[in-house]
C-alpha cells in the first residue's frame, strides 16, 4: 500500500525517473552531429524566459542561434530544429513509458472506484444483494476507433512496452539500449495507414491488453462477488471501428472489413492456443489430456489457416473445457481448476469475435444508395422502391421503407464508384461474418447525422433488401449537432409506433442502442449546449422508451480531450440519475485516450473498474441523489443557452474560418499520415459542416487556445455573477457531480493553453482582435471557475494530474515554438516565389504537429 500523497508519489516515480533517464537519453549519439542533444535543453531554456520576455517564436530561435551557435547558415538552423523535433518525439516516448512503469504505484488500484472498494462499500451498506443482481444485466462496452488523435507506428509502441518493463526493472543496461533502438527508429510514416493497417495497431491492444485485463476482472468478480457461481453476464463486452467504418473514410472496403474480421478471429483464436499450449503442459492425467491435446491442435490450426476456419465449434470447445473440468472435479482433486476456468470465462466473454466490428455510414451517402437502388429496381422492372420516392410524403416513405423485402446482391449495381454496390455488399459481409465468427463478430448498423426516421429506416430496408428479411442487426442512431439531438425523441417515437420495426425491437429483445456524438457537438454548439444537450436527449430518450417499453442503450461518441467528451469519463457516467438508462456503459475509445487509459494491464484493468463503478454507484449507491432540482435545471438551461449564444457569435466571426486557414495547423492534418480518413468529409472549399471534429478541436490545440474546451464558459458564469445571483451558479456546483465534472474537464482545457505562444498575434492587423476576443473569453474562464470551485489555482483539486500535464507541457513547448516558427515562416514565403524554401517550412510544421499529437496523450 502507497501511503504518501499521490503527488508526491508522482513526483518520485515519474518525473524524478523522467530527468535521470531523459539526461541518459540526450547523451545518447544518434546521428554524426552529437551536439543535438546537449543543445536542446539550452534551447527548452531560451524557450521559456522568451515567452516571459514576451519574445515571439520567431524571436525566440533567432536569439537562440545567435547565441550558441557561431552564424549558422539557414540550412544549418533547420537541420538543428528538424533533429530537435526527432528528439522530443522520443523524449514523449519516454515519458509515457515512465507514467505506464508507475501506473500502480501513483494511483491506488485498491482505492475508490476500484472493484475492492466496490465490494467493501457494498458489504458495509448491506447491498450485497442489489449489486448481484445489477451485475447480471450491466455492462461495459468500450468500442476502440482508429480516429487518429495519437498513432505510433508498432515498433514504436513495443519499444514502449519493453521500456515500461525495463523500468519497472530499473535495468539500466536495458533501458539505454532501448533508448538507443528508439533514436534509431522512424516516428513518421511516409505514406498514409490503411484501414487494415489501423486495425492491426489497435487489435494489439486486445491481444496483449485486454484479453488479461478483461478476464482479470471478470474473474475477481465471479469469485468475489458471486461465490465462484456463474454470472450469467460478460459485464465486459468489447467493440471495434477500424475497417468497418465506413463514415468519410473511402478506404474502408468491403474486402477490408472481411479482412478485419478474419484477423479479429485468428488473433482471439491465438490467445486461446497459448493458454491451451500451457494448460497441456499441466493437464497430464487421465481423461483430460487427450482433450486439452486436441482443442490445442484445433486452434492452432484454425489461427495459422488462411481463412481461419476453425473445425471445432465454439458451443464444442466449451462442451470439451466443461467435461475436462468435471474429470478434474470428479478424479483429481479439483487440480489447475482455477486455470481451466480462466480459459472458459474467456471463451465465454470473447467467443470467435474477440470484439464486435461495427458498421458505420452517414446518413446522406444512404440517400445516394436509395436512388442507384431504384434505378437497379427500374432496371429490373420490379418497382421494389417506386421512382417517384423522393416525391412521396414522409408517411408514404416511412410506409415503403418499413416493408420493402428483396434478393439484392452487389453485382447488379453497375458503377464501381457509388455507394451502393459498397454498401450493399457491406451488408453481405456482414451476413458473412456472423457465420464465420458468430453473430457478435458484426451485428451492429451505426448511422452518423442521423435527423429523421428515414435516416434510421433506410439502412434497414437495404439489410431485408439483401434477403435478410429478419436481420440479426441493431440499427443505431447516431445524433450529434445540436439540432439533431433537439430533435432524437420524435425521431425514435416514430420509430417505437411503426409495427415493422416495433416487431425487429422484440426479436432483438426490446433492446434499442442510440449513439450520441460529443465531438461534433461541440463544434457545432460549444461546450456547455454540446454536453447540456446530450444530457437533456438521454433523459427524454430515456422517457420515451419506457413509456413504450423498450430498454435504451447509450453509447456515446468521446474523443480523448474533454472538448470532445473525453475527460473524466467515469465522473459522467457516475453522476447520471436514476431519469437517464445505465444498464450500459457504452463509449468510443480513440487516439491518446486508447494509449493512456487501457494502454498496459494496469491502467486498463483500473479504468474498466472505474466505468463499472460508475455504474455502480450511479444505480446503487447514489440512486435518486443525481436528479437535477427544478431550480438547479434552470440555472443550467440558462447556463447552457448564453455559452451556445456567445459560442454561436464567435463562430460567426467574418474571421473565424480564415483564423483557422492561415494561423493554424489545420490543413497540415492531412500531411502527418496518422490515420487513413480524410480530414475532410469531401473536397469543398472548408467550411465546419465538412472538417472533422479531430482536426478542427486539434487545431486549437496545437495553438494552445482549446476554444472548444471553455469559450462561452466565462460569459455564461458572468453573467450570474453580473445579476447577483452566482450562488445559483455555486449551488448547482455544489449539487450536481454532473456540472461539477463538466466545469473541472473544462479546467483541464483551461490549464492545457498557453496564450503566450500565441501573443504575437494580437499585433497582427487581419487576426489581432479575433485573438483578443479568444484571449478575453479565456480569462474570464479561468476567473469565473476559480470563483465557482473556490480553488486557488486550477485542477488544484487534481495535482498529480495537473503535474503530469504540466510536466508534458514542458516538453513539448520547444516543439511548439518551432511549429510556430515554421508557420510565421510560411506565411512570409507564401507569395514570395520561393517554393524550395516554403516546402521546407512547411516540412517542419507538418514533422512539429506529428510529435505534438503525439505528445498530448491527454490533450484538450
Amino acid at each position: 500500500m502507497h501511503r504518501e500523497p499521490k503527488l508526491e508519489r508522482f513526483n518520485e516515480n515519474v518525473l524524478s525517473k523522467y530527468q535521470i533517464y531523459n539526461s541518459l537519453f540526450l547523451t545518447l549519439p544518434f546521428n554524426d552531429i552529437r551536439k543535438t542533444g546537449s543543445l536542446l535543453p539550452l534551447f527548452q531554456e531560451v524557450c521559456e524566459k522568451g515567452f516571459k520576455e514576451n519574445k515571439n517564436p520567431s524571436e525566440i530561435v533567432e536569439a537562440f542561434f545567435k547565441k550558441y551557435l557561431d552564424d549558422p547558415s539557414e540550412k544549418d538552423m533547420n537541420d538543428l530544429l528538424f533533429r530537435f523535433i526527432q528528439y522530443i518525439e522520443r523524449q514523449v516516448v519516454l515519458f509515457d513509458a515512465i507514467e505506464d512503469a508507475a501506473f500502480p504505484i501513483v494511483n491506488n488500484m485498491d482505492g475508490i472506484g476500484t472493484l475492492r472498494n466496490i465490494k467493501e462499500e457494498s458489504e458495509s451498506r448491506n447491498q450485497n444483494e442489489k449489486l448481484r443482481e445489477f451485475l447480471t444485466r450491466f455492462k461495459v462496452r468500450p468500442t476502440l476507433t482508429a480516429h487518429p488523435t495519437q498513432f505510433y507506428p508498432g515498433a514504436v509502441l513495443g519499444i514502449i512496452t519493453d521500456l515500461d518493463k525495463a523500468i519497472q526493472n530499473d535495468d539500466l543496461v536495458k533501458i539505454k539500449q532501448l533508448l538507443s533502438q528508439l533514436g534509431k527508429t522512424p516516428f513518421f510514416k511516409k505514406e498514409k495507414p490503411t484501414p487494415l493497417d489501423e486495425a492491426i495497431s489497435l487489435i494489439w491492444y486486445f491481444e496483449n491488453v485486454f484479453y488479461q485485463s478483461v478476464s482479470k476482472i471478470y474473474s475477481y468478480i465471479q469469485q468475489n462477488m458471486f461465490d465462484g457461481d456463474s454470472i450469467g453476464n460478460e459485464i465486459i463486452e468489447l467493440g471495434f471501428w477500424p475497417g468497418g467504418d465506413r463514415d468519410g473514410n473511402p478506404f474502408v472496403t468491403t474486402d477490408i472489413t472481411l479482412q478485419v474480421a478474419k484477423r479479429l478471429k485468428s488473433t482471439i483464436l491465438f490467445c486461446y492456443y497459448r493458454d491451451a499450449r500451457k494448460l497441456k503442459r499441466r493437464l497430464t492425467f487421465e481423461g483430460v489430456n487427450e482433450t486439452i491435446e486436441e482443442i490445442e491442435r484445433a486452434l492452432y490450426d484454425g489461427a495459422v489457416s488462411e481463412s481461419a476456419t476453425i473445425k471445432l465449434p465454439l458451443k464444442e470447445l466449451k462442451v470439451k473445457l466443461h467435461a475436462i473440468r468435471e474429470v478434474l472435479i470428479n478424479k483429481h482433486q479439483s487440480l489447475f481448476l482455477d486455470e481451466v476456468d480462466d480459459l472458459l470465462n474467456k471463451v465465454n466473454l470473447f467467443g470467435y469475435h474477440l470484439a464486435t466490428l461495427d458498421i458505420r455510414q452517414d446518413s446522406g451517402v444512404h440517400e445516394e444508395v436509395l436512388s442507384e437502388i431504384i434505378a437497379v429496381c427500374e432496371k429490373r422492372g420490379d418497382n421494389l422502391i417506386p421512382k417517384n420516392y423522393k416525391e412521396l410524403s414522409d408517411k408514404e416513405q416511412i410506409e415503403i421503407l418499413s416493408n420493402v423485402t428483396g434478393n439484392l446482391s452487389a453485382d447488379e449495381f453497375d458503377s464501381e464508384d457509388g455507394m451502393g454496390k459498397a454498401t450493399i455488399s457491406s451488408i453481405h459481409a456482414m451476413k458473412q461474418i456472423q457465420k464465420t465468427n458468430g453473430e457478435k463478430g458484426a451485428n451492429r448498423y451505426i448511422i452518423s447525422h442521423s435527423e429523421v426516421p428515414q435516416s434510421v429506416l433506410e439502412p434497414f430496408a437495404f439489410l431485408r433488401l439483401c434477403g435478410w428479411d429478419q436481420p440479426s442487426v441493431d440499427i443505431i442512431p447516431l445524433f450529434e449537432t445540436v439540432p439533431d439531438l433537439k430533435a432524437s425523441p420524435e425521431v425514435m417515437k416514430t420509430l417505437y409506433s411503426n409495427p415493422v420495426y416495433r416487431e425487429h425491437l422484440e426479436r432483438r429483445g426490446n433492446k434499442q442502442t442510440i449513439m450520441l456524438g460529443f465531438s461534433d457537438g461541440t463544434k457545432d454548439g460549444g461546450y456547455l449546449m454540446a454536453n447540456w444537450s446530450i444530457y437533456k436527449a438521454k433523459q427524454e430518450l430515456t422517457e420515451i422508451s419506457r413509456e413504450y417499453d423498450i430498454k435504451v442503450t447509450f453509447f456515446d461518441g468521446r474523443g480523448g480531450p474533454p472538448a470532445r467528451g473525453g475527460g473524466k469519463t467515469h465522473q459522467f457516467y457516475a453522476s447520471l440519475g436514476s431519469a437517464i438508462e445505465n444498464e450500459e456503459i457504452q463509449l468510443t475509445v480513440q487516439g491518446q485516450t486508447i494509449s493512456s487509459n487501457f494502454g498496459t494491464k494496469d491502467s486498463c484493468q483500473y479504468n474498466l473498474e472505474q466505468l463499472i463503478s460508475a455504474g455502480v454507484s450511479n444505480e446503487i449507491f447514489n440512486h435518486g441523489k443525481n436528479n437535477l432540482s427544478d431550480e438547479d435545471r434552470k440555472t443550467m438551461v440558462n447556463l447552457a443557452e448564453t455559452s451556445y449564444n456567445t459560442y454561436m457569435d464567435f463562430k460567426a466571426h467574418p474571421r473565424f474560418i480564415p483564423y483557422l486557414e492561415k494561423m493554424s495547423t489545420l490543413k497540415y492534418y492531412a500531411k502527418t499520415n496518422i490515420g487513413s480518413r480524410p480530414s475532410k468529409r469531401n473536397n469543398n472549399a472548408l467550411n465546419l459542416d465538412n472538417l472533422r471534429a479531430i482536426p478542427f478541436v486539434g487545431s486549437w490545440s496545437q495553438l494552445k487556445q482549446n476554444v472548444p474546451g471553455f469559450f462561452g464558459v466565462g460569459t455564461a458564469l458572468k453573467k450570474y455573477e453580473e445579476n447577483g445571483e452566482f450562488d445559483k451558479v455555486k449551488q448547482l456546483y455544489n449539487n450536481s457531480i454532473f456540472f461539477k465534472t463538466l466545469l473541472e474537464n473544462s479546467m483541464m482545457s483551461l490549464t492545457k493553453s498557453f496564450f503566450e505562444l500565441t501573443a504575437y498575434m494580437k499585433e497582427d492587423e487581419e487576426f489581432g482582435e479575433f485573438w483578443q476576443i479568444i484571449h478575453d473569453e479565456y480569462i474570464r474562464s479561468k476567473e469565473m471557475l476559480l470563483k465557482v470551485t473556490g480553488y486557488k489555482e486550477l485542477m488544484e483539486n487534481e495535482p498529480a494530474m495537473r503535474a503530469s500535464i504540466q510536466a508534458r507541457e514542458r516538453i513539448v513547448l520547444p516543439l511548439l515554438t518551432i511549429q510556430q516558427h515554421a508557420l510565421r515562416m510560411v506565411q512570409k514565403l507564401q507569395d514570395s516565389g520561393d517554393t524550395e524554401r516554403l516546402d521546407e517550412f512547411e516540412k517542419m510544421v507538418t514533422r512539429s504537429l506529428y510529435g505534438n499529437i503525439n505528445a498530448s496523450r491527454n490533450s484538450a
